[in-house]
């Protein structure tokens, strides 16, 4: 029996922001060009990008460790 499983989609990365946590002072968007601020909230532009990227990168700047990425 063969399960029809999309590889693409199992090897994608989660890129999210706590709301509660986002400060909104825009370090992530300084160093990563998938960050936008909307209102005083950080938000990625692309939640599940194919690679890591500048997220980690982002998620490391950020002073509150609002950003995960998995």
């Amino acid at each position: 029996m063969y399960i029809n499983v999309d590889v693409q989609k199992l090897n994608m990365v989660k890129v999210s922001v706590d709301k509660k946590k986002c400060i909104g002072c825009g370090t992530c968007v300084d160093v990563c060009d998938n960050f936008k601020l909307v209102g005083n909230v950080a938000k990625p532009i692309d939640s599940n990008p194919a690679e890591v990227g500048c997220n980690e990168k982002a998620a490391k700047s950020c002073p509150t460790k609002a950003i995960k990425v998995k």
